[in-house]
């Protein structure tokens, strides 16, 4: 069955690269001339296991600028919890779905489907993939990314997520705290609880799957980290030097 697909795009271009791009929107910004969601556009397209691609921006902002088979546009809702609970309304209630960033123009169409059967591999709610450091910096030893210290290694996040829609309802609420508290550590443990916190913090001896136990309680879900050979999963474009890698790598 095929997995269908929301496209995040409703971020306006007010950060660090507004001082590179005149584009309105994020999604939008040029990488050689091409708007960067197109990349993640064809990616999808060229992907055999993806179905629908849904579309979240502001209404007439991004449409004109992108081309495809059969692209859905909703209009963005500001929140990315919100935009994400508008774009689900147009997809089927029984079949999964992948939330993409518009940001990712590394990917291709054979990291899509190779990720996805990476994931059918083991039943779960939601899938997280990571990367580790020294697979990352292989192939991109000029980027910045933020990395975790686990038991089993350093690791980036990825910017794909595997979702079964029979949770989003349910997980909304605390996906949006996570989201809003990421940069109060106060408030982050509030969610994480001190425990937790602290054996990371101080320990730091918390392994994969401690926290995928942890993330799986605190969301009543059943979650599955996904350690994936890709880099190009956890390299997204927020700060001018990303820009240039790209502008470099895709030539």
């Amino acid at each position: 069955m095929a997995v269908h697909v929301i496209v995040l795009a409703g971020a306006a271009n007010g950060g660090p690269l507004r001082e590179v791009s005149p584009a309105p929107n994020e999604a939008l910004v040029e990488i050689n001339g091409k708007p960067m969601i197109q990349y993640v556009i064809d990616a999808l397209q060229e992907a055999r296991s993806i179905g629908r691609i849904v579309i979240v921006a502001p209404p007439g902002e991004v449409e004109p600028h992108v081309s495809g088979r059969n692209l859905e546009f909703v209009p963005s809702r500001g929140h990315i919890v919100d935009n994400v609970l508008e774009a689900v309304k147009v997809l089927p209630p029984d079949e999964r779905f992948l939330v993409v960033g518009s940001d990712v123009p590394l990917l291709t169409g054979q990291i899509v489907d190779d990720l996805i059967a990476l994931c059918e591999k083991r039943p779960a709610d939601l899938y997280y993939p990571i990367v580790e450091r020294g697979v990352s910096e292989a192939r991109f030893p000029d980027v910045r990314r933020t990395y975790v210290t686990l038991r089993e290694g350093t690791f980036t996040g990825g910017n794909l997520f595997l979702v079964n829609p029979a949770i989003v309802q349910r997980v909304a609420p605390k996906i949006r705290a996570f989201l809003d508290y990421r940069k109060s550590p106060l408030k982050m443990v509030s969610l994480l609880g001190w425990g937790f916190t602290l054996r990371y913090v101080l320990l730091r001896n918390l392994s994969l799957k401690e926290l995928e136990e942890k993330v799986s309680r605190m969301l009543d879900i059943k979650g599955a980290v996904v350690v994936c050979p890709w880099p190009e999963v956890g390299i997204d474009v927020d700060k001018p030097s990303d820009l240039a890698l790209m502008q470099s790598v895709l030539k």
